[in-house]
């Protein structure tokens, strides 16, 4: 049960009337679908680890299910659990699964080997221990430990439980491509075990100091609430309907004046990048809910402070719900109506000037104040960028220092791959001051078709 946005594989199983979940997500209404569909009871909720890049259902689903949630040796919780011993079997109709402990991503990561009907090796879910061409990131520190202690775990736990197992093993892992819990994720959501013997880098090392080189090196800074998110589904969290109920209030234009003046309160606006430019309530970020929605409000906005609201009108109970995957329980209303009620009312707006690739191309020989701001990954532009261009990664824009070298009279031109971070990253600028700018529509995939438009390359670089 895959989510996009947040690169993110549920697993649901059923066999002769009794069913499991491995790490669910915090809104639980597909699997009580599915079970009830299928004609399952959920017996088991397994995890295979401290989630750090979502809030992980499992408190909720047992609540309502009665489900028992499973960890692995050395999980540490403050709520029920059953914290099984490393080889531990689990009946489920006519099938079984085993737990693996496998330390490295975590020291409580945990692998759940599925035996089918006929008692034969069927699947892994690896969760973050092993992905499609790559391996979890040991530096999420769990229990103390360096980054290079467990990636010696992880060594330890490839090559003692995973690499024996049976080449025609399905791999199930945690995550896709895109996600952060990895450095070099392929582009498969599942694979099997002897295609990763011959392809995946991790399992191909068989020197154990090798391994952790290659490991921790070339790691990217993790997202700052990544151990916010961990501590939640650790510690526990309030049951999602009870967020939805205070979360889903909604205010009239003036009401929603009155909670904007208030302090520290964030202002967030989830329209599509392309309506967002056209117009929008000064001083809102916009965090697009069509894109990486969740992971970029993690990444963004700082927890535990008031969020006010403007989405397209129907999309307010999916925004709450996608904000409380990572965390975000603090929602105290949206602007009913949405943008189009701010408008009738007479109030204010702000707009932010779109320019296409060839209008961007025709400018660079006469504006002499231009500078082309690029807000992707450090490596996005290393591999390819627009010569004359400068690295600021959407992540860091929170940091005014980041910004220091941005003067009053330079004509911005800001881009990402593809418009929709150029239009947070515009967002942000108008939020700290700086007005003179526009956004390239369609971002650097629809420049470089530009002929006029130089662009440096840079092969052969390494994630």
């Amino acid at each position: 049960m895959y989510t996009g946005c947040l690169s993110e594989a549920a697993y649901f199983i059923a066999s002769d009337g009794e069913a499991a979940v491995i790490d669910p997500l915090r809104d639980t209404a597909a699997y009580l679908e599915i079970a009830a569909q299928t004609g399952s009871v959920i017996r088991y909720i397994f995890e295979t680890h401290f989630h750090a890049d979502f809030v992980s259902g499992h408190l909720d689903l047992a609540e309502k299910t009665g489900a028992q949630i499973v960890f692995g040796p050395q999980a540490a919780t403050e709520y029920r659990v059953h914290i099984a011993r490393d080889g531990e079997e689990f009946q489920l109709g006519k099938i079984k699964l085993q737990l693996l402990h496998t330390p490295g991503h975590t020291i409580e990561s945990s692998c759940y080997l599925l035996y089918d009907e006929a008692g034969k090796p069927y699947c892994l879910f690896t969760g973050d221990t092993l992905f499609v061409g790559d391996v979890g990131r040991p530096d999420l520190s769990s229990g103390g430990f360096s980054a290079e202690e467990l990636a010696g775990y992880l060594f330890d736990s490839l090559q003692q439980k995973i690499k024996p197992l049976p080449d025609d093993l399905i791999i199930y892992p945690a995550h896709g491509p895109g996600s952060a819990c990895g450095k070099q994720i392929g582009k498969e959501t599942f694979s099997t075990l002897g295609e990763q013997k011959q392809t995946n880098y991790a399992l191909l090392t068989d020197d154990k100091q090798t391994f952790i080189e290659k490991v921790t090196h070339g790691l990217s800074q993790a997202p700052p609430y990544f151990h916010i998110n961990a501590r939640i589904n650790q510690k526990g969290y309030e049951q999602l309907h009870r967020v939805l109920e205070r979360s889903l209030v909604g205010l009239t234009v003036t009401e929603f004046k009155q909670h904007m003046q208030k302090e520290r309160v964030l202002c967030v606006d989830t329209r599509a990048p392309e309506t967002f430019v056209e117009g929008f309530i000064p001083g809102f970020l916009n965090i697009g809910l069509r894109g990486r929605f969740a992971e970029w409000a993690g990444r963004l906005l700082p927890y535990h402070r008031p969020i006010l609201l403007v989405t397209e009108p129907g999309k307010e109970e999916e925004t709450i719900t996608r904000l409380a995957r990572v965390g975000f329980d603090s929602v105290i209303g949206y602007l009913q109506g949405g943008f189009q009620s701010w408008m009738a009312a007479g109030e204010p707006r702000d707009m932010i000037i779109s320019v296409d690739p060839e209008e961007f191309a025709l400018d660079i020989p006469y504006d002499q104040r231009m500078v082309i701001l690029d807000v992707r990954h450090e490596t996005e532009h290393v591999q390819a960028h627009v010569r004359g261009s400068i690295n600021i990664p959407l992540e860091d824009m929170r940091d005014p220092v980041s910004l220091m070298h941005l003067e009053d009279h330079h004509n911005l031109y800001v881009h990402c791959e593809t418009g929709y971070r150029s239009v947070i990253a515009c967002s942000l600028l108008k939020q700290q001051g700086i007005h003179n700018l526009r956004n390239i529509a369609g971002g650097f995939r629809e420049i470089r078709q530009q002929p006029q438009i130089e662009i440096v390359e840079e092969k052969n670089v390494l994630n």
